[in-house]
């Protein structure tokens, strides 16, 4: 490379704007991989910790709940007269169907309540569900005594093993919690007994269930003793030391059994219980691994896909230039059709919109001529018409009329009569459409005339649909057909000649079609007036002008796809056919 040469001078444009469009997909991309996947994994990191603290926080806020929902009962059954009488009169026992019939009414709307026991401080006890076991006296038990000593504390037993009562449900002690304290007389301020209320354990278990940390971790409660109230199966939680726990609340990690665990756990003011939430950090870890791994397959599946994005970018400028291309070639073949489609207002985008324009102003041309031509066509046929001078010939052939009649001239007068009604309906007031049935009467008035002509040698017949009646046609376009019907076919053939004319509605069509009888016509001169019925600049190779005027008119004014079509065997005859569309007047 030259001094002062620019970089990738002799490279083509695509090439240069694939490198320059890779470079600058390619450099954000590594850049965010690489810082990225830092963040990530912090992120990752903070997220499991702050998510573990508020399962941990959710997990002491519903226990502490279902405590206080227990605490609240006692709370209004000791203020309950029954009970204040129950536990302060020596001779209880009127009360104790009052107060059992109170204690059925709690434990029934709080299907959580596994018993509840009143005990009195005469040793007297009243419960629906709990019993004592053995005559020893309930209030020498030690729940009862710390009750009685932290009057106005309540005290939680989780395990309550050792109490000389039972259950009519066989809950074992490992299965319930039990909520102790002591009623004092609401004036005097006396001790009076201590409720006890035994709470299924089951309320912590499904709190503690429903809280998931990763696959492998797990929360746990312990109370304030050390001992576990409720834990999930699992074999690290028994290997966790009670000394890791000294501080209200921390952050720990620790390593057990070989894996590495991180600790977070919080005491519970209320209750004085801790709620400890375990995750695996290898867990953790092999997450943020993963999402390493999947970053990097991210990163290079992106820079491939950048390649192929940067190549079509590179095509995209290019391509549209080419497409432009091929359609001026296209238009140069005489396709006008063709369109630039591009929904971009670039410099690309206006040049193929100038094209377009271009297109359309040379189509425009096209049918302007088109349309001059059909005009000049039209021209030349009324220019025909008006040669022969119909309303004069009319005018006189009337006279005529009158004329041969006062003398007495029947034949002159049917003659005159059918030229006159056949100039009428040329004539038609200048409209160019008319009626199937006024076509009819036209055509059967030229017939009478030349049957006058011809007598025995010319026979015709006129077969139509009454329902083809009503609907409007070009005026004068069966007559030249029967014309040639008889000129060309009956007048060169030997003896006698007979023309049917038909008419009828079918296929939502109006179908036309003259057959004769005459001498027909060889297979080459038929496919010669059909090359003339294609294309209307051999007319003169064929003859018959009456026929291509017919044709032309009905092309001009229905569509290319409507015309005449022929059909002749010689020496038998010709059979001419056109369908039109169905016009009402």
């Amino acid at each position: 490379m030259g001094e002062g040469q620019p970089l990738f001078k002799r490279d083509s444009i695509r090439f240069k704007l694939l490198i320059y469009f890779f470079i600058l997909i390619s450099l954000p991309i590594v850049l965010l991989g690489i810082t990225g996947n830092i963040i990530y994994s912090k992120a990752i990191e903070d997220q499991a910790n702050t998510y573990t603290t508020k399962m941990i926080e959710q997990v002491t806020h519903n226990i502490e709940f279902h405590i206080r929902d227990m605490e609240n009962i006692i709370g209004y059954l000791s203020k309950e007269p029954k009970v204040i009488s129950f536990l302060e009169l020596e001779n209880n026992s009127e009360f104790h169907e009052d107060v059992g019939r109170i204690l059925g009414i709690y434990k029934d709307a709080h299907p959580e309540i596994s018993g509840i026991m009143i005990v009195s401080e005469s040793n007297h006890y009243i419960s629906n569900e709990m019993q004592r076991i053995a005559r020893d006296s309930l209030s020498a038990e030690a729940w009862y005594r710390q009750a009685i000593e932290f009057p106005r504390q309540t005290k939680l037993f989780s395990n309550p093993i050792g109490r000389n009562i039972t259950t009519i449900d066989d809950n074992s002690t490992d299965q319930v919690i039990s909520v102790v304290k002591a009623v004092s007389h609401p004036i005097t301020g006396k001790l009076l007994g201590v409720i006890l209320i035994d709470v299924k354990l089951d309320i912590i278990k499904k709190v503690i269930e429903s809280t998931k940390l990763g696959k492998t971790g797990f929360v746990y409660v312990m109370d304030a003793a050390g001992d576990i109230v409720y834990a999930p199966v699992n074999p690290i939680v028994y290997r966790l030391k009670q000394e890791w726990f000294l501080d209200p609340e921390n952050t720990i990690m620790k390593t057990v059994q070989g894996s590495s665990f991180q600790i977070i756990y919080k005491k519970s003011n209320y209750t004085g219980w801790k709620t400890i939430g375990v995750f695996s950090l290898n867990e953790t870890l092999s997450e943020i691994e993963t999402l390493r791994h999947y970053s990097i397959f991210i990163a290079i599946v992106t820079l491939i896909l950048a390649a192929f994005c940067a190549f079509y970018f590179a095509a995209s400028i290019a391509k549209p230039l080419s497409k432009l291309s091929s359609l001026m070639k296209t238009a140069e073949k005489g396709d006008l059709s063709v369109r630039f489609l591009n929904k971009t207002d670039d410099e690309i985008g206006q040049l193929g919109q100038s094209f377009n324009h271009m297109i359309q102003k040379i189509s425009s041309l096209i049918e302007l001529v088109y349309n001059e031509q059909k005009l000049k066509r039209e021209a030349e046929f009324k220019a025909l018409q008006a040669q022969i001078k119909p309303h004069f010939l009319y005018n006189t052939l009337d006279t005529i009329h009158w004329m041969a009649e006062a003398h007495g001239a029947k034949d002159i007068v049917r003659v005159v009569a059918a030229l006159a009604n056949l100039f009428r309906v040329g004539l038609s007031k200048g409209k160019e459409m008319i009626s199937v049935g006024e076509e009819l009467e036209h055509i059967e008035n030229y017939l009478i005339i030349q049957k006058t002509r011809y007598e025995d040698k010319l026979n015709y017949e006129i077969n139509f649909d009454e329902n083809a009646l009503s609907y409007h046609v070009p005026k004068l376009i069966i007559q030249p057909l029967v014309e040639n019907a008889i000129y060309h076919g009956i007048h060169a053939k030997r003896g006698g000649g007979k023309v049917t004319i038909t008419t009828k509605v079918e296929n939502s069509k109006l179908y036309f079609c003259i057959i004769d009888n005459g001498i027909g016509m060889t297979a080459e001169k038929v496919q010669q007036i059909r090359g003339m019925l294609e294309n209307p600049n051999n007319e003169s190779t064929a003859g018959g002008y009456g026929t291509f005027s017919v044709n032309e008119r009905i092309k001009l004014t229905f569509g290319s796809e409507y015309g005449l079509s022929y059909n002749s065997i010689y020496g038998e005859g010709t059979t001419v056919e056109f369908w039109l569309p169905l016009i009402c007047g």
